[in-house]
């Protein structure tokens, strides 16, 4: 198996311009056949693309893969949580009901991301609640082909706008339930998975663009120990608090490395510089609630001391 580090500085850049997300995907599935770790598929993925747009395709869909492996391999998956009032677990308000051995969904995500194209949904919905009044989740998956699944196109975001994004409705769906709690095993650590394969994801791209822009080996030098650090973070404990504080750092270190190859992208063809400067702002999404994340780690650690983050 190749070493993703080697395959960063060796593989030659593919050519062919990616012209729709079914083209990235199937680019993707290539690298993925190559690396056995999400992570290392996510930075392959990530730099075959040939914008950030797809980079991040790379890296969310091997994020919902360390969530639940066992998903298929081939098929591109959404995870449904937002609805009307946001996607904190007291938002979720879709409905999973059992009758007879029968599980069935009711409701309606108002975002998710690749909704339109995905062929299996993994969906966040409400139990009931439990003696303290909270939300009790559980995760499903949804075969899209389902009787009582509506997907409508949602308008295209200012940043990367190849990637589409819909609102799904469930009317009486059929689900398969996945074991344990749906907000503890699923959506709370869904987030810091996120973030970690699409910042892999994202690298992996830049080295692409530092390859093919003939940048300093400096930077690529740089590029590839950044590379390292999200390799090396245990995301088998996405709960963990040290997880958080090293992410939080590594994140510090790539805004101020990004800052200082601002002068280099005047060396860059003008599709993929204009292209990074309209998608940059996705680098930067949830940064809030990673901010929070961050700060309760610190103080889980150190109780008796307040940590600026």
């Amino acid at each position: 198996m190749d070493s993703v580090l080697d395959f960063l500085l060796t593989e030659p850049l593919a050519a062919t311009p990616l012209d729709d997300v079914a083209a990235a995907w199937t680019r993707h599935r290539v690298a993925a056949n190559r690396f056995g770790k999400p992570v290392d598929v996510a930075i392959a993925g990530g730099f075959g693309a040939d914008r950030l747009g797809y980079a991040f395709l790379s890296g969310y869909q091997e994020a919902v893969r360390t969530l639940i492996p066992d998903l298929p391999a081939d098929e591109l998956v959404a995870l449904c949580a937002t609805e009307a009032g946001g996607g904190h677990p007291s938002a979720i308000h879709t409905t999973l009901t059992e009758e007879l051995g029968s599980y069935r969904l009711n409701g309606t995500k108002t975002f998710a991301t690749l909704g339109m194209l995905a062929q299996r949904l993994v969906v966040l919905a409400s139990v009931g609640t439990d003696d303290t009044g909270r939300n009790r989740l559980r995760a499903t998956t949804v075969d899209v082909r389902e009787a009582g699944v509506a997907v409508t196109k949602l308008p295209t975001t200012p940043f990367a706008p190849e990637i589409p994004h819909a609102m799904v409705t469930l009317t009486d769906v059929a689900a398969v339930v996945l074991p344990g709690d749906g907000y503890l095993d699923y959506l709370k650590p869904f987030r810091t998975i996120e973030d970690v394969h699409v910042l892999a994801a994202a690298l992996g791209w830049l080295v692409r663009v530092a390859r093919a822009s003939d940048w300093p080996q400096t930077v690529l030098q740089k590029l590839l120990t950044v590379v390292a650090a999200v390799r090396g973070l245990d995301i088998d404990a996405p709960s963990s608090p040290g997880v958080h504080i090293a992410l939080g750092g590594t994140f510090e270190y790539v805004a101020r490395l990004l800052a200082e190859l601002d002068s280099l992208w005047a060396s860059v063809d003008s599709v993929t510089k204009q292209r990074w400067e309209r998608d940059r702002p996705l680098l930067a999404i949830a940064g809030r609630v990673r901010d929070q994340r961050l700060a309760t780690a610190w103080r889980s650690v150190l109780p008796d001391t307040d940590q600026a983050v």
